[in-house]
């Protein structure tokens, strides 16, 4: 059946249950929201063509979200460029939701980043969330931290939790320590539980573990492994070996060899032999050399396994550990095998650092790491960075004045001094955030070498 005057409009059946008699009636007569709604009955009931057909001619009279709609109905059924016309034309009237869409095909169908960045700023200025977000992850982008702050605090300031933690890191990166708090602590408050996580390790680094603690629960309730692994830390050093197990093991589940290894030795301290070998062999097989290595003494002293023993030791050694590479020379020599256990013996891998650093330093290790690895970023290693940190902390404790450091580590390694200063500038940009760029994944191989360089000078092990 044909409208009035319009001979060539196609004929529409009517959906069959609720108000769409009197709904179509009213779009025939040119109800622009009548027409709308039609539409909207029509694509529940998965009759596509006819919620376009009355989106058109809804959107044809002024009805923005039947253009809207129409956007949505191309991006998934029709054209990219149908889409684009339809979400601008919405846009267009001031609907952030239809330029937030364009803004997002614009950037990611047609790399248009100039064109979206100015949908974006048109969706966040009315009110978009998501908007906001998209536009200070931009400007983070490509440099602009200033104006990323800003709409990221936009987007906070409406909700977006993860807007609160970027903003964490951003002061947190530019050593604004009270900014810093307050965005981790928002973002913590409303769930986020990477920004818990953080927050422990900031208080952590700052010497505060009870504070720590709390964050490190909270986040380990959203069932976040390194808070685990945190908590699992702090009862090993009050002496609760039965709750460290509990939140090693929890953290281990989650496949990190580090508390696989971890939940090994506690269960050795436990006695329980078998959970032991457990977490040691998963460990092992996920290629860590210090497990391999736990296991493998585990295997000999506790159920008699020479040959398992020579195994993880052999596997330990190829992965360069210096006492599994001692252990398996004296076991292949009392094996007769002499030819081998010379290469071993005569030639084992030099010893890695062994030492454990203070809680503090792991924290701000933690902290470098996340923060050079945020926005597609080289992350740095937490275990060189520790070990960078740990090697300052050692060889300098004998020194009671520091305002000379630098001078008397030269004088006692010999190692040149623009080495020593270059490890210096290092270590304070990890313990105060903002006073200089964090070090590239090559400074930090330099340095590393240098403190190295000084353990091997200075004797220490």
């Amino acid at each position: 059946m044909a409208w009035q005057g319009e001979v060539t409009a196609p004929s529409v059946p009517a959906p069959r249950v609720g108000d769409e008699h009197e709904l179509l009636a009213a779009a025939r007569a040119g109800d622009a929201q009548a027409a709308h709604r039609l539409g909207k009955l029509y694509a529940q009931h998965g009759d596509r063509a006819a919620a376009k057909h009355w989106w058109e001619r809804a959107a044809a009279d002024g009805n923005v979200d039947s253009a809207y709609n129409l956007g949505i109905w191309h991006e998934k059924h029709g054209s990219l460029e149908e889409a684009v016309a339809w979400y601008e034309r919405a846009a267009s009237t001031g609907d952030a939701e239809a330029a937030a869409n364009l803004a997002t095909l614009l950037l990611e169908q047609r790399g248009d980043a100039v064109a979206a960045r100015c949908w974006f700023e048109a969706a966040a200025r009315n009110g978009s969330r998501a908007a906001a977000r998209r536009l200070a992850l931009l400007c983070e982008d490509s440099g602009e931290l200033a104006a990323a702050r800003e709409w990221h605090r936009q987007a906070a300031a409406d909700g977006d939790v993860a807007s609160a933690h970027d903003l964490g890191f951003l002061a947190y990166s530019a050593g604004d320590d009270g900014e810093t708090v307050h965005w981790w602590e928002r973002g913590a408050r409303g769930g986020h539980a990477e920004s818990a996580h953080c927050m422990g390790l900031y208080l952590h680094a700052s010497r505060d573990p009870e504070g720590a603690e709390a964050y490190y629960r909270l986040a380990a309730t959203c069932e976040h492994a390194g808070a685990a692994s945190r908590l699992g830390g702090l009862a090993l050093s009050r002496g609760d070996l039965r709750t460290a197990r509990a939140w090693f093991e929890r953290a281990a589940g989650a496949g990190r060899v580090e508390d696989q290894r971890m939940a090994g030795f506690v269960c050795v301290e436990l006695g329980d032999s078998a959970a032991a070998s457990h977490w040691f062999g998963r460990a092992a097989a996920g290629g860590d050399p210090e497990s391999a290595y736990d296991y493998a003494l585990l295997l000999i002293a506790e159920f008699g396994d020479l040959a398992g023993g020579q195994h993880w030791f052999r596997q330990a050694a190829l992965a360069g550990h210096h006492a599994a590479a001692v252990e398996l020379g004296g076991l292949l020599s009392v094996a007769g095998e002499h030819g081998e256990a010379r290469e071993w013996l005569s030639d084992p891998p030099p010893p890695a650092w062994g030492r454990s650093a203070e809680p503090e330093l792991t924290a701000r290790a933690e902290l470098a790491a996340a923060a050079t690895g945020r926005r597609g970023g080289v992350a740095l290693d937490v275990r060189d960075l520790t070990e960078v940190l740990g090697t300052w902390d050692v060889v300098t404790r004998p020194l009671h004045d520091h305002s000379e450091v630098i001078g008397w580590l030269v004088e006692r390694s010999g190692v040149h001094v623009s080495a020593v200063e270059h490890l210096a500038s290092v270590r304070g940009t990890l313990l105060r955030p903002g006073s200089a760029p964090w070090p590239s994944p090559g400074e930090l191989r330099h340095v590393l070498a240098t403190a190295r360089d000084l353990r091997r000078r200075l004797g220490v092990r």
